[in-house]
């Protein structure tokens, strides 16, 4: 029997300042385990085991191992639109082209801490991304992100950091109240719909008032994927112990996608359905790029040659410790 707390094969751990995260450059890689003072905060699927990922294949069957992947150039599969110019008529594969091809991969030493750079090129569109982590001596987790494009036309895309963390009956979604949220799509409670606009966190549905921030309250069963305008510069998730914050600049990153799946969707017809919370910092805040260059009209784009970099923080803390900071102890 393995030993469920050892790393995964292939893995590099980067560690400093009582952070963790363990990444897998095989796996288009994948953060297996992202950790803050001996709490490890990401999701791990006990149906889908760690392989070699396909180009093309299904994310939902074949890439949804849990952790954390990056999703570009778009989230869901989709065919861009064929008015857009060069790129119109590209099929674009589930969950992007990143988590389903190795990447290169740097580690290094330093005084101040650990470091990791993973770099992946792209295969329908003409593009180089990389992805810097800097694991701090003062405990935090750096993420710098880079894309440029290679290629001698305008090209679209949408990015979305996809973190997985388990959904339990203590998670807090704490986000500005009012900010615009926007309906991608809902299973088993009805939010109005996809393209729908809510004021986060309430919102009306089948006469009730619900409070979307916190799941264990809203049905017995349901799941939807949401995207939050970036009113401020920070989201966090908190639980009975501990909290998780990642931080970005909103001029940046503009939007925050949340997956909360609370037991209503699998991809597996005869297995129980998971509970999960994706916390998912975005570009372009959509389900695909199709829609995001479409109705949504909330795609990124890049000029022939131009460079775009964007940066995440993470921090976790104890319960204990998140109150002595804010009664300034």
């Amino acid at each position: 029997m393995s030993d469920a707390s050892a790393p995964p094969v292939g893995s590099a751990e980067l560690t400093a300042g009582g952070a963790k995260v363990v990444i897998i450059p095989a796996l288009g890689g994948k953060i297996a385990s992202l950790e803050f003072g001996g709490r490890k905060w990401l999701w791990q699927n006990p149906h889908i085991p760690y392989h070699a990922p396909e180009d093309g294949a299904s994310f939902a069957e074949a890439g949804d191992s849990g952790g954390y992947d990056e999703c570009f150039p778009t989230i869901a599969a989709c065919t861009l639109p064929t008015g857009i110019g060069a790129y119109g008529g590209t099929a674009l594969p589930d969950h992007g082209e990143l988590w389903s091809q190795a990447t290169t991969f740097v580690l290094e030493t330093r005084p101040d801490g650990m470091y990791a750079e993973s770099a992946w090129r792209g295969e329908r569109l003409p593009y180089h991304f990389t992805r810097a982590i800097f694991v701090s001596n003062a405990g935090q987790v750096e993420m710098r992100y880079a894309v440029t494009n290679n290629g001698d036309k305008r090209m679209p895309f949408v990015w979305s950091a996809h973190a997985l963390l388990p959904l339990t009956k203590q998670t807090r979604i704490v986000l500005p109240t009012n900010a615009r949220t926007r309906v991608w799509s809902q299973y088993g409670i009805e939010l109005g719909g996809p393209g729908a606009e809510l004021r986060w966190p309430r919102v009306a549905s089948a006469g009730k008032l619900l409070d979307l921030s916190v799941p264990e309250q809203v049905a017995s069963r349901f799941a939807c994927m949401l995207f939050v305008d970036a009113t401020t510069d920070h989201v966090t998730i908190e639980e009975a112990d501990a909290r998780l914050e990642v931080s970005f600049d909103p001029a940046q990153v503009p939007c925050v996608g949340l997956w909360v799946n609370k037991g209503e969707w699998s991809p597996f017809r005869y297995r129980k359905a998971y509970r999960t919370l994706g916390v998912e910092p975005c570009i372009g805040g959509a389900g695909s790029l199709s829609d995001a260059i479409g109705a949504w009209r909330s795609a990124a784009w890049l000029e022939a040659g131009q460079r775009r970099e964007w940066m995440l923080t993470w921090r976790g803390s104890a319960r204990s410790d998140v109150e002595d900071v804010e009664a300034g102890k």
